[in-house]
Parts: structure tokens; C-alpha cells; sequence
């Protein structure tokens, strides 16, 4: 069976009053991050409770939604009311020299202009230049790291390179030596045969011996 039909209407029971709060507020806040996951929408949400509490919602920082909702209010009312376009141009052109100033002052203490500084001035442009120099150090040695493993990934592989060519090379040459070592020529021994080379020896001819006593032959 169904729900019925819910009237939208206050509550008068304080005690359902405050659990209803709580559970639409919760299913709210999280309708709010599903709207900013689901479509990339920058989303801002502030609830204030019966009781003055402030539950709040944002996709980024709600100071920067807050404000680029100001902005664009200001504009829409601008474009309804075009007497005050020359004063909105006005204020961004004061606001954008403003920054200007601020990035050529930032510019000239970091090349060390440093007249005119107080000497709070001068800490914080210090604190700054050692987390700059820091950060610099840092991404340094990261890069130093890294190449240095990458050297030593292209030695291994020339190392292993060196190794193969060695094994083929030297294998080949033992074969050959193996080869030519294996034909002796008949007649010779095994000692003749050094690196490959065939050394020769002549025997003297033996006189031959004969038990027999030579015998004379008596002629008539």
C-alpha cells in the first residue's frame, strides 16, 4: 500500500519537527553533492534551522561562490539598469589597477628592490623566499633522483647488452677451437697437437737385428 499524501504545512510538534529538519536537511545536502558530481555544476547551499544553526553545502569554497554570485547579480541589475554601467566599468577598472600595483610592487621586492619596506615587510618577503627556495630545492632533487635512476636503468641495459655479445662471441670462438682440435692425423698423437698447431717428428731408422750368425760359404 502506498504513502499517503504528505501536506506541506508547519509542523506544530517540535520533537517531529526537529527529526523532519534533520532528515530532509540530510537528504538535501546530499541531493546538492550529487547535482555537483553528477552535472559539474558549482553548487552552494545554506540552511539556517529554527534555532539560529547554520548548516551550509559548497562544490568549491563558499566564499568564492558567494562571491561570483554577487558579481553576476551585480551585472544582471547593470544590464537592466544602463545608468550604472559606467560606474560598474569604473570599479573594475579601479579593482584591475589596483592588482596591477600589487604584482609590479610583488615583482620589484623579488628582484630586490627593498626601499621602503617595513620591517614586517621584510619577514614576510623572507618567509616567502625560503618556502620559494624550498619548493625549488625540492624539485630539484626530484629531478636529480630521477635521472639518476634513469642512468642506471640504461647502464644495466648496456651492462646486459655487453654480457649477451660476450657469450656469443666467446661461445663461437670455443666452438671453432673445439672443432679444429677434434682431427688428429693418423699417425699422431694427442701431444703433437698444441693450440691447434701439428708439430712433426722424424724417426732414424732402426738397423735390424738377426740371431743367426753369418755363415760363409766354402767353395770347393
Amino acid at each position: 500500500m502506498g504513502r499517503g499524501k504528505i501536506v506541506i504545512r508547519r509542523i506544530d510538534n517540535s520533537t517531529s519537527r526537529q527529526v523532519t529538519f534533520s532528515k530532509r536537511r540530510n537528504g538535501l545536502i546530499k541531493k546538492a553533492r550529487e547535482l555537483s558530481i553528477l552535472c559539474d555544476a558549482e553548487v552552494g547551499l545554506i540552511i539556517f534551522s529554527s534555532t539560529g544553526k547554520l548548516y551550509e553545502f559548497s562544490s568549491s569554497s563558499m566564499k568564492s561562490l558567494i562571491e561570483r554570485y554577487n558579481r553576476l547579480k551585480a551585472e544582471h541589475h547593470q544590464v537592466l539598469n544602463p545608468s550604472s554601467e559606467v560606474k560598474f566599468w569604473q570599479r573594475e577598472a579601479s579593482s584591475l589597477r589596483q592588482q596591477l600595483q600589487h604584482l609590479q610592487d610583488r615583482h620589484s621586492q623579488w628582484m630586490g628592490e627593498l626601499s621602503g619596506l617595513s620591517l614586517n615587510d621584510l619577514q614576510n618577503l623572507e618567509k616567502q623566499i625560503e618556502i620559494s627556495l624550498k619548493g625549488v630545492r625540492m624539485q630539484k632533487d626530484q629531478d636529480l633522483t630521477d635521472e639518476i635512476q634513469e642512468l642506471k636503468r640504461k647502464c644495466n641495459l648496456i651492462h646486459q647488452e655487453n654480457i649477451e655479445l660476450y657469450n656469443e662471441a666467446y661461445g663461437a670462438r670455443v666452438a671453432n677451437e673445439t672443432s679444429k682440435s677434434a682431427f688428429v692425423p693418423y699417425g699422431f698423437t694427442d701431444a703433437y697437437v698444441l693450440h691447434g698447431h701439428i708439430h712433426l717428428q722424424l724417426r732414424q731408422p732402426q738397423p735390424q737385428q738377426n740371431g743367426t750368425s753369418t755363415k760363409t760359404m766354402n767353395l770347393g
